[in-house]
């Protein structure tokens, strides 16, 4: 064999094995592309959810919705109202308007987060949403639940020291003690929804449907198939520990105030205190009795559109009511509104 054709085989050879190098190369960058692609897109389809949401007539889809738009937008209108005009009038600056602020803030940060969401998947035909937000919603929507009745509880005993201990008011409620009160009181509450949601975000997920119109810790851990018993302890003692402490300090103070009346004998004074102490007790029950009917109904899957709208009224209720009640019932409060509407009020005295 000549060296010239020995020469060519190998230059050949060298070719056809480089090819098949290259080729062997292609298919595992394909391969390897292929693979990273398919992992993007389940983590992705993961990260998706579907919301079960109301089952509603087509006929009555957006009537449902302009309802819910009309209640939305007077709740914004009214909560904005009252902290516009505690905030831009100074003769308001006192620590019982202080609470009031703190109640329209968070009637506006519960209602917009849950809202807005709602209206859309009524419309809507595929209503998805990704994890994050989901557990978003989750989380302000249990923070909002908690600081109310941690609000509320500040609120009762501003009440109980005004009525039972006038002349110590001045010296014990003031500006930085409700100040302080009010910090606690969201501290608490976002340190408590934390580890509420902290131990089903750590959940591996299965399933991708929330059996719910909206995103709660229980329909979030519902999605999972590990075992739960930790989410399930955790949220009996959260639960438990909020209302149980909600209703005894409550029910203390507005049993002293009562106490306080019958032993007084100025009916004038008793009238206005109980008619006080009333109102804001039948909201408390309002939210309360909503909030007790959403816990329980997720143990009772044969009601799922009574437990979806006792979660709504526990939200809207509360949130329409609380501006109405105390516009009407603090007179310094509802002159500044009729001044504002350019009426002439009687001074206050």
């Amino acid at each position: 064999m000549s060296p010239t054709g020995s020469t060519a085989r190998i230059i050949v050879r060298s070719a056809v094995g480089s090819l098949s190098v290259r080729k062997a190369i292609a298919f595992i960058g394909f391969f390897v592309a292929l693979q990273i692609s398919m992992e993007i897109n389940n983590s992705i389809t993961k990260d998706i959810l579907q919301i079960q949401g109301f089952n509603i007539s087509p006929q009555f889809t957006y009537p449902v919705a302009l309802l819910l738009l009309f209640v939305y937008l007077l709740i914004l209108v009214s909560n904005i109202g009252v902290v516009t005009l505690i905030v831009t009038e100074k003769s308001l600056h006192q620590p019982m308007y202080m609470l009031f602020c703190n109640l329209s803030v968070n009637d506006l940060i519960g209602n917009t987060v849950l809202l807005p969401r709602l209206m859309v998947d009524i419309v809507s035909t595929e209503r998805l949403i990704t994890y994050n937000q989901c557990v978003a919603q989750a989380f302000c929507s249990h923070t909002f639940g908690s600081a109310s009745h941690l609000i509320l509880i500040i609120m009762a005993f501003d009440r109980y020291v005004a009525i039972c201990h006038p002349l110590r008011y001045g010296s014990l409620m003031t500006t930085r003690t409700v100040a302080w009160l009010s910090t606690a009181a969201w501290a608490v509450s976002v340190l408590l929804v934390s580890v509420l949601i902290g131990l089903t975000v750590r959940l591996s997920r299965c399933r991708a449907l929330v059996q719910n119109a909206y995103c709660d810790n229980a329909s979030l851990f519902k999605l999972s198939c590990d075992d739960v018993s930790v989410n399930n302890i955790y949220g009996l003692f959260f639960t438990v520990a909020l209302f149980s402490s909600s209703m005894f300090c409550i029910t203390l103070t507005y049993f002293r105030i009562a106490l306080a009346c019958w032993m007084r004998k100025n009916k004038e004074l008793n009238g206005k205190a109980m008619q006080t102490c009333a109102s804001h007790l039948v909201l408390y029950l309002i939210m309360l009795w909503s909030g007790f009917l959403t816990i329980i109904l997720h143990r009772f899957p044969d009601y799922p559109d009574l437990r979806k709208i006792a979660y709504i009224l526990f939200h809207v209720l509360p949130a329409n009511l609380n501006p109405v009640i105390y516009a009407i019932q603090t007179r310094s409060l509802r002159d500044k509104i009729l001044q504002v509407f350019g009426r002439k009020v009687t001074p206050s005295f």
